[in-house]
């Protein structure tokens, strides 16, 4: 697994093993740099003597990251098993002889395709989480660019702010609002 270590300006150095490796963490350093996030820069290198990941030893948070990204997956998997179950149980355009109780259905049928449309977004979520996992860049706020509190992601594993950003991100939006 790739390390991340932190200067004063929030500077990330990831280290890996190859060079392939290398184009793929530069690809993936784009992607993580948007243009609300300008400030925050990433430098790749190519470790000399890594190990396969399989045979390092993780340390106390990438032990956890790993429990967090198998709480991930059965969520995902989950979810998928779920709409998969409902799809086949929602029904279709029926005809109701009374129309209260055609009112009734329809309203029914619209509130599980509302379901099934946030169920679709957490599963977004899910997978962007899972890809930020195997990047090396889970647990790092987007913003700001330090770690972001295990707690938190323990609680929340989708999120890609802490908790610092996330409340000032909040609070612009409420002042926006009013």
């Amino acid at each position: 697994m790739a390390t991340v270590k932190k200067t004063k300006k929030n500077i990330h150095k990831k280290t890996v093993k190859t060079s392939s490796i290398k184009t793929t963490a530069a690809k993936q350093k784009k992607a993580v740099l948007s243009p609300k996030n300008e400030k925050l820069s990433r430098e790749v290198s190519v470790a000399k003597n890594t190990q396969p990941a399989s045979k390092q030893k993780l340390t106390p948070r990438e032990s956890k990251i790993q429990q967090i990204k198998l709480k991930l997956l059965h969520q995902k998997e989950m979810l998928l098993n779920e709409a998969e179950v409902a799809l086949n149980e929602l029904p279709g355009q029926t005809v109701f002889p009374d129309l209260g109780d055609q009112a009734s259905a329809e309203t029914d049928r619209n509130f599980m395709l509302r379901l099934r449309g946030r169920e679709q977004r957490l599963l977004k979520k899910i997978d962007q989480a899972l890809e930020r996992v195997e990047s090396g860049i889970f647990g790092i706020c987007e913003d700001c660019g330090n770690e972001i509190n295990l707690q938190r992601l323990e609680a929340r594993p989708v999120t890609t702010m802490c908790i610092d950003c996330k409340t000032l991100q909040e609070e612009e939006e409420r002042m926006r609002e009013s």
